[in-house]
């Protein structure tokens, strides 16, 4: 009755930011469980290495160049999308960055719309280009269910200040959009069987995310973030991307099929600790 719980067979998906760090975790997982899946991302070479690596295990990947910053290349992959395959049955939207601006009053108008086009903006326009594909009558009867996974962050949920920058105002901001854009369109369509639902990242290594701060902090500085990091979550060490597959997959499958509108922290237990 079960064995087939959490199987992707038959399915379409679409990963954005599937080049590398968690994007290229899910776009592997997905396909692992049997779905076609479409890794999407503006760095194309890293979007064809994540597809290779897919078929090298045999599994169905294709890359797609794909800036979900800018609404002409959404529309552009989505249009090839709509032509290759017809529909979508999931959509991971985890395309983002984070940039090496300081505290608010510091923070630079530039950084802050730049975060702000792809983290958020990118969510809506990928968002939108899906839901027409996951409709009722775009998809065949015997796959009447449509997914979407956003990718917020315990950002959202919490401050965090150690006492030097270690989060940006920006994408926390960004982040707590990404909770109440996915809790509103799960309203919106879950009586068309689309569920919509977020998972908040703690601090995962092994991503590109950092990248921007890294490059202008020292050895001193990263050791104290690092120092301060574990300090404060509980389960001891940071998650790696890998670690997140088996709630993605959750999420993507009908074992998920009555769930909507919710935001699960994946996070070793940050979320859990006050102070």
């Amino acid at each position: 009755m079960f064995d087939n719980l959490f199987r992707l067979d038959g399915k379409v998906a679409v990963v954005t930011g599937a080049g590398n760090g968690l994007g290229r975790s899910f776009a592997l997982g997905l396909a692992a469980f049997g779905a076609t899946v479409v890794c999407a991302d503006r760095n194309l070479e890293g979007a064809e290495e994540t597809a290779s690596l897919a078929k090298q295990s045999r599994l169905a990947a294709e890359p797609l160049f794909n800036d979900v910053a800018d609404e002409a290349s959404v529309d552009e992959a989505w249009a090839r999308i709509k032509e290759r395959y017809g529909r979508v049955d999931i959509l991971i939207n985890n395309a983002g960055i984070a940039t090496a601006s300081g505290r608010t009053h510091e923070f630079s108008t530039a950084d802050w719309d730049r975060l702000m086009a792809i983290n958020l903006r990118g969510v809506f326009l990928s968002t939108r280009a899906a839901l027409k594909l996951m409709l009722p009558g775009v998809r065949p009867p015997d796959q009447q269910t449509g997914s979407i996974v956003n990718i917020a962050s315990v950002a959202a949920l919490r401050g965090y200040y150690p006492g030097f920058v270690s989060l940006q105002v920006s994408y926390s901001a960004a982040k707590a959009g990404v909770i109440g854009f996915t809790r509103q369109v799960a309203a919106e369509y879950a009586k068309e069987k689309i569920r919509v639902n977020a998972i908040a990242p703690g601090w995962h290594g092994g991503t590109a995310l950092a990248a921007e701060r890294r490059a202008v902090s020292t050895q001193e500085q990263m050791a104290a973030f690092e120092r301060e990091l574990m300090k404060r979550i509980p389960a001891g060490h940071r998650g790696v991307p890998d670690d997140l597959v088996g709630l993605a997959v959750y999420l993507a499958s009908d074992a998920s099929h009555y769930v909507t509108g919710q935001v699960i922290a994946h996070d070793g237990g940050w979320d859990a600790v006050v102070g």
